[in-house]
């Protein structure tokens, strides 16, 4: 089942941590992001069992929400940022020290500072950021971007690792930055970073990476990255959480040697099953062409919400809330945008969709509201969460007030 681990379908009726998604819709309105918190923290779970003595640190771009945040603060987890304002989200968590890793490849002098101040863990990227660091001269702990030259099987939009990545010192640039940073006195060089691309499901590209960085020398910690891929629809299948950790710490017990500190970075594979996206149908429109008939079934959101499917091809399925698993025919989800790309699910099934009904998108815990937008000046949606048959307010649905609340 696609849906969150505490959801349920009875008589057709989807429920998500024990409460109707019909009546999520009433009381809280479409589009919603719902989101199951026991999902959330089952995933936590298992990745730092698999891990052990390893660090688990959610990729906070993923779902940068305060509430999603305190969860895996809750639950042990560090957490990554690649911003000042992901920063301020961490800190408005409960993020603290060293239990912060900020990363990213522009980084501002400015967000240096407020990362050193916290005590942060800086990812350094390049050589330029190393000269602000150098001028900044605060003590800091440190890790070294390093692009193994590793492409893998992803869309080109979220590959990381390959030679022409914009993140990451190259290998040849490594050995230049390590010493730079092993002799400056305000360093504390920990190890090496690395990250490969994001939804992968292949997992020799990994071993492929970590080869590359064992030519640059031991350290006592290193960073392997995310990347775990996530089912969006029923037909692909991605490693077990097990499975992928496992995979991880035997190659770099073998290619780094025991006993070293090993961190990993996954966003997606811990949030994007827990988010199940409401919407309400608002009109179904038949339409003959030389090829046949498609059925648009256009929703009260769209890419204002979810802008994976236009920007990565992402595919996604759909129910009909109050009639799951029921036979029905070919669909094109649609949404209410000024654009003819605004296609949420180029292909998906529904029982005879009518206006008025609720659907629900599985899946949407990961990217979806760290992308949404105000396209043709549509409010971002709410975010619900979803536990033991309650429901709370997490992130209140904007108004069109707050469209115009910074003009000056």
């Amino acid at each position: 089942m696609l849906y969150p681990q505490d959801s349920q379908i009875a008589g057709g009726r989807l429920s998500i941590g024990g409460c109707d998604a019909q009546d999520l819709a009433r009381e809280f309105g479409t589009p919603a992001y719902v989101v199951a918190e026991e999902d959330l923290r089952s995933r936590a779970r298992e990745f730092t069992a698999a891990m052990g003595d390893g660090e688990v640190v959610f990729a906070s771009k993923a779902f940068p929400c305060t509430a999603v945040l305190q969860v895996f603060h809750e639950e042990g987890l560090s957490v990554d940022v690649a911003s000042g304002g992901e920063l301020a989200l961490a800190r408005k968590a409960g993020y603290t020290g060293e239990r912060i890793v900020f990363h990213g490849n522009a980084k501002s002098a400015a967000e240096l500072r407020a990362a050193s101040e916290v005590g942060a863990r800086i990812v350094v990227d390049n050589f330029d950021e190393l000269d602000k660091l150098e001028r900044l001269q605060a003590p800091v702990e440190v890790l070294i971007r390093v692009t193994p030259g590793v492409v893998a099987d992803t869309h080109a939009a979220i590959l990381t690792g390959h030679a022409g990545s914009k993140f990451g010192f190259s290998l040849a640039q490594a050995p230049e930055a390590i010493q730079r940073l092993t002799d400056a006195p305000w360093a504390d060089l920990k190890g090496l970073h690395m990250h490969i691309g994001s939804q992968l499901f292949d997992l020799e590209p990994w071993r492929l990476a970590v080869e590359a960085i064992a030519t640059l020398g031991t350290f006592g910690t290193y960073d392997l990255g995310g990347g775990l891929a996530v089912a969006y629809t029923h037909d692909r299948q991605p490693p077990t959480v097990a499975q992928y950790v496992e995979t991880m710490k035997a190659t770099a017990d073998e290619l780094l040697g025991p006993g070293k500190t090993l961190s990993i970075e996954p966003g997606r594979a811990l949030v994007a099953t827990a988010g199940v996206t409401l919407y309400t149908i608002e009109s179904v429109k038949d339409v003959d062409l030389e090829d046949g008939a498609v059925r648009f079934v256009a929703v009260d959101g769209g890419m204002s919400d979810n802008m994976r499917p236009m920007l990565y091809d992402a595919p996604y399925d759909a129910d009909l809330a109050h009639r799951v698993g029921e036979p029905g025919t070919p669909c094109t989800v649609v949404g209410k945008h000024c654009e003819s790309g605004d296609v949420l699910i180029r292909e998906t099934t529904l029982p005879d969709p009518k206006p008025g009904d609720v659907l629900a998108t599985p899946v949407t815990g990961a990217y979806v509201y760290a992308m949404a937008n105000n396209y043709n000046g549509v409010p971002r949606p709410p975010v619900v969460f979803c536990s033991g048959g309650s429901a709370r307010l997490v992130v209140r649905r904007e108004t069109y007030e707050d469209l115009y609340a910074r003009d000056v």
